[in-house]
């Protein structure tokens, strides 16, 4: 079975693709914290917004990077 993790707190949106009989098979992480350097700390509104604009870029590379495909 393949399970895709998404993780979206805070400052950092990350996806993984994992295979219960291959384990981990890629994963991708986008940091926020240059975004937020300027403002002395995280903004909500721009976290959620970043969240939105990378999660599906992250999730193609990490399926690109098990050679997978969203069928899968």
């Amino acid at each position: 079975m393949l399970v895709l993790g998404i993780e979206s707190s805070c400052d950092e949106t990350g996806v993984a693709l994992y295979d219960s009989e291959g384990g981990l098979l890629a994963h991708a992480l986008h940091t926020q914290m240059a975004m937020h350097a300027e403002y002395g700390g995280v903004v909500p509104e721009l976290a959620s917004r970043d969240h939105i604009r990378r999660l599906v870029p992250l999730t193609r590379a990490c399926l690109r990077d098990a050679g997978k495909d969203y069928a899968d």
